[in-house]
């Protein structure tokens, strides 16, 4: 199972690419919001309990300040992975790919691009996948779908 949070429900349009990815490889989802600044009692809880209810990785997303990702690592023994999101009182979104991706030593979060919540989701599947030999096998045929794409418009373009 993946948990995915953000800290906003004004978050969910981007991170709803996470879910349906996940969804699409038949991965469990458990979807929250849970803000670092305006409910730190709740991160707290989610951090240091969701590997008891069987969640494998966590996608948190966050605009801004963005603080949700870097927290729950500090926190949680899960894999994190962190989708920076252009939020309105963004600045341009660097303030949140920086707030995500500068972590301390030792207390890592995979970080995506801008926005990235569909690649955060593949990247959940790919570390259940290494262990899950049912979803791996998903990720390979995907994979070779990508390809498939590419090789189809590489055909259409030569005409």
């Amino acid at each position: 199972m993946v948990g995915i949070i953000m800290g906003s429900d004004s978050d969910l349009p981007i991170m709803q690419e996470a879910i349906d990815v996940l969804e699409s490889f038949d991965i469990k989802v458990e979807v929250d919001i849970v803000s670092a600044h305006r409910t730190p009692e709740k991160l707290f809880d989610y951090a240091t309990n969701a590997h008891k209810r069987g969640v494998q990785v966590i996608v948190a997303g966050a605009g801004g300040a963005a603080h949700l990702p870097g927290m729950v690592a500090s926190m949680s023994p899960l894999p994190i992975i962190g989708v920076p999101v252009k939020s309105r009182n963004s600045i341009d979104g660097w303030d949140s790919v920086l707030s995500i991706l500068q972590m301390p030593g030792g207390v890592p979060v995979a970080t995506v691009a801008l926005d990235g919540a569909k690649n955060a989701g593949i990247l959940a599947a790919q570390i259940i996948g290494a262990s899950d030999k049912c979803v791996l096998d998903k990720i390979i045929a995907y994979k070779e779908g990508l390809k498939l794409k590419v090789e189809k418009a590489s055909e259409r373009v030569k005409k």
